[in-house]
């Protein structure tokens, strides 16, 4: 029986090096091919007529969940969608199922040698099983669990962002199903770094990203990100609750300010819940403990050895009882304390 052939479609030519390493050691697996953008698969599909596609979600141009959609309506195959953020269970792989992919299987962050050969083995396995028909289109892994289920209440989420905290942040969206809580983050971090990070994951996402702009409406299946460094952003009570835009001097030498954010929501008593990402600098501390007082949860996410710890040991030097959360785990923390099912 002959090799069941891959085509591997990924921006980065060393993921693209990976993938085909693991999947040429699979056995009865072949790599056929590779592709650095969707223009490109679409030109050698014809040419080299794989029996299934791994696809990045996050391509320049157009989006692998673009892609996909295509692909599904013009010449429907077996595809496995390939990312950082298409862990099983979370919002981006339930729209990636939804649009016809057969699993979603997540890089591998760490290369033993090990976890190599058990990356071989399980990507291989998933291979062979697209190739056969066992995964039919949007019935693999990923559609369910807490992103599938879930149903939002009357809290909001507001969270503080350190540069250094931006991956957990695309890890948290990317965990947030279509209808996720009205979610603000307030970035202290360069804002092109944050544009190219965030908001080039539109269209990979679930949910929908804004640009924080003065008198939005805070709903459920959007984030809201504010990172332009000339204004403070706050809350104003309403139904639903709006975003504000003050222009004021910078507090605590940040602006925009997660304590003024944080405070203006514990004030104005809309519900809510809050947290902070790692970074340096500690605003949002005191904010939090604004938070903490009025009886709202909030959480601190839980620096790597690597990571600075600036935001995690003012939580810590305040005396807050802030669940500590390592980033993988915040999505589910989030969405089990904004169900509508809760107090």
């Amino acid at each position: 029986m002959p090799d069941t052939k891959v085509m591997v479609v990924d921006d980065s030519a060393a993921m693209r090096a990976l993938f085909c390493d693991i999947l040429d050691n699979a056995k009865g697996v072949a790599v056929c091919g590779t592709a650095s953008n969707a223009d490109e698969a679409r030109d050698k599909l014809d040419q080299l007529k794989p029996d299934v596609l791994t696809l990045d979600v996050e391509m320049p141009g157009k989006s692998g969940m673009d892609f996909l959609a295509e692909l599904m309506e013009e010449k429907p195959m077996p595809v496995i969608m390939l990312s950082s953020i298409t862990q099983a269970g979370t919002g981006t792989a339930q729209r990636a199922l939804e649009l016809g992919a057969v699993h979603c299987f997540p890089k591998p962050l760490h290369s033993s040698r090990e976890e190599f050969d058990a990356t071989v083995q399980k990507l291989g396995d998933i291979v062979l099983k697209a190739a056969s028909g066992e995964l039919a289109a949007g019935g693999g892994e990923g559609g369910e669990g807490d992103a599938a289920s879930y149903q939002p209440g009357d809290k909001l989420l507001a969270i503080a962002c350190g540069q250094a905290g931006i991956d957990a942040a695309r890890g948290l969206l990317a965990a947030f199903p279509a209808n996720c809580p009205p979610t603000i983050l307030v970035f202290d971090a360069e804002p092109d770094q944050v544009e190219r990070a965030l908001t080039s994951m539109r269209g990979s996402l679930a949910c929908e990203i804004e640009t924080a702009v003065d008198g939005m409406a805070l709903t459920p299946g959007r984030a809201y990100l504010a990172y332009e460094r000339s204004h403070h952003v706050i809350v104003e009570a309403g139904d639903p609750p709006r975003l504000r835009m003050v222009a004021r001097d910078a507090v605590g030498g940040f602006r925009p300010s997660a304590d003024l954010l944080l405070g203006s929501i514990a004030r104005a008593r809309v519900p809510a819940i809050g947290g902070l990402l790692v970074g340096s600098g500690c605003d949002g501390a005191k904010g939090l403990q604004i938070f903490a007082g009025a009886g709202y949860s909030t959480f601190v996410q839980s620096p790597a050895d690597y990571a600075p710890r600036d935001r995690y040991e003012a939580v810590r030097a305040l005396g807050l009882e802030a669940d500590e959360l390592k980033a993988d785990l915040l999505g589910a923390w989030v969405l089990e304390r904004t169900a509508a099912s809760l107090d």
